[in-house]
């Protein structure tokens, strides 16, 4: 079996792409080694076990050429982050929106039907809460107001009253909150109104916080563990937002690529786009994973600074029922292992 990874040369799609070598498959990588996820460097070395063309989803000219040669499509090539502002908007679009879209109407002509899509946990926006009055409720927004005066929690938005956070199913509402999220939940429109015209599926894996080797750094596009590791490597404390108590789930890249395999190797219903969250389904906070990267790193202990940004959310972890249930998923790596060979594993320039 041939699949095209697009991204492959990226932190997710490079573990993807290296699962898949080594499981029997024949791995065409497609990437554009953009300077936000690759600081301008050369092809990197892991990618020397398989095909690798540099070039752009945006590309159709391309696409036509490697499409005509897979029988499957892992799509992992996007612009990550919250980005800095919205002058990024028109590259968050380009990449993520159009490209997807480039590939999809590429999938048709090419008579392909089946795609594995990198969607993330970004599409939910704030996570699942329970008021103890009002059951299962959208939190309220957290006033600019509260955040300065150390008052983090979302209020539930009929009597203010404090939430429970519980696990996201696939089926929460869908707010995204930064330019990027918005690209992502219109990545898994996109390829849903595909697989309705044309009988194709969708495997839409929702990501979580991934962490592991070959995380970009020192760049505000990268995840936070990244982020914690970069300052370690410098000799600086990591710098947690908010109290350091804001819940996430956090899963290895290694399980991130498993997840992949299965679900290129699992059929799905025809016409229909399937989400399914990647995750540990355990939660940890924000605070958890900066003490247990510095103790590991043998660095300073982290700095709690408040304040937040104006794209995060307090709490967000995820329900790993339905990637056990159609997929025979669940993550192996646990937190604290996982943690400390992050410490000391290669990240990207």
């Amino acid at each position: 079996m041939r699949v095209l990874v697009t991204g492959g040369a990226g932190f997710i799609g490079s573990h993807v792409a290296d699962l898949l070598n080594a499981s029997g498959w024949d791995v065409v990588v497609l990437d554009d080694l953009l300077p936000q996820a690759h600081g301008g460097e050369e092809v990197p070395g892991y990618t020397t076990a398989h095909r690798f063309v540099r070039g752009a989803v945006t590309d159709a000219a391309l696409l036509r050429e490697l499409l005509s040669e897979v029988d499957v499509v892992c799509h992992q090539a996007a612009v990550v982050g919250h980005g800095l502002d919205p002058a990024d908007a028109p590259t968050y679009a380009l990449h993520n929106d159009y490209g997807t879209a480039v590939l999809l109407a590429g999938m048709y002509a090419a008579g392909l039907t089946r795609l594995v899509l990198a969607s993330s946990m970004v599409v939910y926006g704030e996570g699942r809460y329970r008021c103890p009055e009002h059951g299962v409720v959208a939190p309220a927004a957290r006033p600019p107001s509260a955040i300065e005066n150390g008052r983090f929690e979302p209020p539930c938005p009929r009597c203010g009253a404090d939430l429970e956070p519980l696990l996201v199913p696939e089926d929460a509402p869908l707010e995204p909150r930064s330019t990027y999220a918005a690209t992502k939940l219109a990545q898994e429109h996109l390829a849903g109104a595909w697989a309705r015209q044309t009988g194709g599926h969708v495997w839409a894996l929702r990501y979580h916080n991934v962490y592991g080797p070959r995380m970009p750094r020192n760049t505000p596009y990268a995840g936070v563990a990244a982020l914690f590791r970069s300052a370690l490597e410098r000799g600086e404390p990591p710098t947690v937002l908010e109290d350091g108590r804001q819940r996430r789930d956090f899963v290895h890249v290694e399980d991130v690529a498993e997840a992949n395999l299965l679900a290129l190797k699992t059929p799905g219903q025809p016409g229909e786009l399937t989400p399914v969250n990647v995750c540990s389904g355990t939660p940890h906070t924000v605070g958890e994973l900066a003490t247990e990267l510095a103790r590991a790193y043998g660095g300073p202990a982290p700095v709690v600074a408040g304040g937040a940004r104006s794209a995060d959310v307090r709490h967000v972890v995820a329900d790993p029922a339905r990637a056990r249930e159609l997929l025979g998923f669940t993550a192996r790596i646990p937190f604290d292992e996982g943690i400390t060979s992050f410490a000391a594993a290669p990240l990207r320039v």
